[in-house]
This record gives C-alpha cells, sequence and structure tokens, in this order.
C-alpha cells in the first residue's frame, strides 16, 4: 500500500481518537453531594433566578425611596402683539419651577413597603436554597439508585445467560426437555430486556441531575453514596419553617403596600416659583403659586380595596402554610421511621435471597436440583435487591424533606 493511500487512514485515525478524547471529557463522576450542592450555589438556573428576585426587589426599594422631579418650565405669552399701537413690545417671558409635595406619610410608606419586599424576596431565596438543597439530595441518590439497579441487572443477564448455555447442553445431552432450554432462553431474553431498560433509566436519572445543578458536563456516576448514608435524627415540630417565614414576610409586603394605597387618597401640594420678564414695562416680576389636586373622582379606593384583599389572602396562605408545616413534618418523621424498618427488613430479606441462591447454585451444579429452582432462587434475589435499593432510597426520600421542612441541608452537607 503506498503512502498516499495510507494518508486517509491515518486521518481517519486521528479524529476517531479525538472524538473519544471528546467524550471522555464531557463524562464524568459527579462530585460528593456537598461539594456539589457547593458548587450548584454559583451556577445552578433556579438559584441565579432566586438571586435576581432578591436584586429585583432592593431596586425597586431603592426607588421607592426616590422623591418627585422638579419641573422647570418657560412661557411667553403675547407673541402675536410684538408690535404694539403705542410702539412698545407687550410679550411676557416667564421662567418658572414646579416642585411636588408628598403629604400624608406616602414616601415613608413606599419605602417601608420596598423594605418589606426585599425581606419577602430574601425570605423566598432561602426556600429555594432549602428546597433546592432538598431536592439534589434526592436526585443523586435516584442517580446512585440507577447506577446500582444497572450494576444489579447487568448480574442477572450474566447469571441468566448462564443457565440458558447450561440448559441448552443438558437438552443436547438428553437430560432436560426442550422445553427447559426454552425457558432458560426466555428468561435471558427478558433479563437482557430489564437490563435495557436500567440503562435507560440510569442516563435518564444522571441527565436529570447534571440539568438540575446546570452543568456542563453530564454526569455518569456518583462519587459518594448518599443510601448508605445514616440519616439525621428527627427535629421536633418547634420553630419557624422556611415555608412559614416566607409566607410570613409576603404577608407583612402585603400589609405594607396597603398603607402605601391608603396614603395615595391623601392629594399632594405643588408650589411652584418663577420670574417674569415685561417687555413692554421693562421690568421684572417674581411670581409664585400652589395647586392642590382636587379628589373630587379619584380617591383611590379601588386600588386599596384590592391591596386589602391581597393582604387577606397573604393571611389565608400564611395560615395554610403553618398547617401544613406541622403535617408534613409529621408525616416525613412517620415515613423516615418507616423507611429504616423497611432498610432493616430489605437487608435482611436479602441476605437470605442471597444464602437461598448460594445454595440452589451447589444443588444444581452437583445435579440435586433442577434448573427451575435456581431460575426462581436468581429472580428472588433480583427483586430482593430491588426492594433493598428502593428502601434505601425511601429513607433518603424521608431525610431530604425533613431537611427541606426544619430549613437544613440534608445529610448535614
Amino acid at each position: 500500500m503506498s503512502s498516499k493511500s495510507c494518508r486517509p487512514c491515518i486521518a481517519g485515525l486521528f479524529l476517531l481518537s479525538g472524538l473519544s478524547t471528546a467524550g471522555a471529557v464531557w463524562a464524568e463522576p459527579a462530585p460528593p453531594y456537598g461539594a456539589l450542592l457547593a458548587q450548584a450555589r454559583s451556577g445552578a438556573p433556579r438559584l441565579a433566578e432566586a438571586e435576581a428576585g432578591v436584586a429585583q426587589a432592593e431596586g425597586l426599594a431603592r426607588q421607592a425611596a426616590a422623591r418627585p422631579n422638579p419641573v422647570v418650565g418657560v412661557d411667553v405669552e403675547n407673541l402675536g402683539n410684538v408690535g404694539s399701537p403705542n410702539g412698545l413690545d407687550a410679550r411676557q417671558t416667564t421662567a418658572s419651577i414646579e416642585q411636588t409635595l408628598e403629604l400624608g406619610g406616602k414616601r415613608p410608606a413606599r419605602i417601608a413597603a420596598g423594605r418589606a419586599g426585599v425581606a419577602a424576596a430574601q425570605a423566598r431565596s432561602e426556600l429555594t436554597r432549602v428546597e433546592f438543597a432538598a431536592q439534589l439530595a434526592v436526585n443523586y441518590a435516584e442517580a446512585e439508585a440507577a447506577a446500582a439497579k444497572l450494576s444489579q441487572a447487568d448480574d442477572s443477564l450474566a447469571a441468566a445467560e448462564t443457565d440458558a448455555r447450561a440448559a441448552r447442553e443438558l437438552v443436547d445431552a438428553g437430560r432436560e426437555a426442550e422445553l427447559r432450554a426454552l425457558q432458560a432462553a426466555s428468561e435471558r431474553d427478558a433479563a437482557r430486556a430489564e437490563r435495557d431498560e436500567a440503562l435507560a433509566a440510569r442516563d435518564a436519572a444522571f441527565a436529570k441531575l447534571s440539568a438540575f445543578v446546570g452543568s456542563p458536563v453530564a454526569f455518569d456516576s456518583t462519587s459518594e453514596s448518599l443510601l448508605n448514608r445514616a440519616t439525621s435524627p428527627t427535629a421536633s415540630s418547634a420553630g419557624t419553617t422556611p415555608a412559614v417565614a416566607a409566607a410570613q414576610a409576603d404577608r407583612d409586603a402585603a400589609a405594607a403596600r396597603v398603607r402605601v394605597e391608603a396614603r395615595q387618597a391623601v392629594p399632594d401640594v405643588t408650589v411652584s416659583a418663577g420670574v417674569r420678564r415685561l417687555q413692554g414695562d421693562d421690568a421684572t416680576a417674581f411670581v409664585a403659586g400652589v395647586s392642590v389636586p382636587l379628589p373630587l373622582f379619584n380617591r383611590n379606593r379601588g386600588a386599596t380595596d384590592a391591596a386589602r384583599a391581597e393582604f387577606t389572602a397573604s393571611q389565608a396562605r400564611l395560615r395554610q402554610a403553618e398547617f401544613d408545616a406541622d403535617a408534613d413534618l409529621r408525616a416525613a418523621q412517620s415515613q423516615a421511621r418507616s423507611a429504616g424498618s423497611r432498610v432493616e427488613a430489605a437487608t435482611a430479606g436479602e441476605a437470605a435471597a442471597a444464602e437461598a441462591y448460594r445454595l440452589a447454585r451447589l444443588g444444581y451444579d452437583a445435579g440435586r436440583l433442577p434448573l427451575l429452582e435456581l431460575s426462581s432462587a436468581r429472580r428472588a434475589l433480583a427483586a430482593a435487591r430491588v426492594r433493598t435499593l428502593d428502601a434505601r432510597l425511601a429513607r433518603v426520600r424521608a431525610e431530604a424533606e425533613i431537611a427541606r421542612l426544619t430549613g437544613r441541608t440534608p445529610f448535614g452537607a
């Protein structure tokens, strides 16, 4: 082969090498939960949105403290009478400045409402951070469980393939009926389908985890186990939960907006001062004025009533948040106790199923047990392993829910 004909092959090898290297760069293990949470605090879109909400409230609070701008004007009168019959210029030019004075405590009410809005935004941001940490723990554990189920599915598929080959050898040797080989092949195909399903679930779980933290790199495994982590002691219902604190801050902000709208009914006073130049008399005069709107048609009653209705709704939301916080915490504590019992029972059941499968394998290899018994023991072990993973995942979910309700980070991260 000539050197010229080898060049496309070499180029293709370099291209494939580059693609494989790029693929390795864009898939890596997820950091430990605590490190991933710290990393997400600076890049997760949900947390960035919460921080932007606080910045928006702070900007509105600064704007609420602003006073009305003064108005500068110039008026020219008698433009059509520049040349009067007596030869005098009758023009009058007035330069004036106007300033609106807010009465009735409008500006202090706006400032208080702006501060209440900032406090409400900060409370909602804290609630978002707490909920994010809890959901991240659940997503992390779900990805870990999905990877473990894929590993178990690989083991089950390998065992089913081994059993199928053994069954075929027994059938070919005339020691088993053809039905046994067909049954083993069917179980092998079912195990392969379950393995493909577990692979899809694993990929979906890690894609969800990567998207949740806003990571540009796709995760394909976890660096630590949350399923085997010990949970924190269950907390009591004392104290204000983040959800209740956010509802209280929203209620206070709504009350401040009621005061703002109620003060809008008080009319403002506009004062003006200026200088008028009389061209005909070659004289200068000072002018001043005061104007007050007559509150005949608009006393801001509709906006005030709407603000009061919003305040009433915020009070109802606060009461509901208090009821929900107490009920949800009791339910989460009950689920945590139940999940702990499930983990103990499932772990014991998995150990028993593993021992049963070991004995069935020994009996089958010694020719004392049929293939049907071995297959049944293998399926029982696979189901027991799934139950253990599900129980551990339920325990993580309960820990995350308790942490969310009490305002702490799961697993002390």
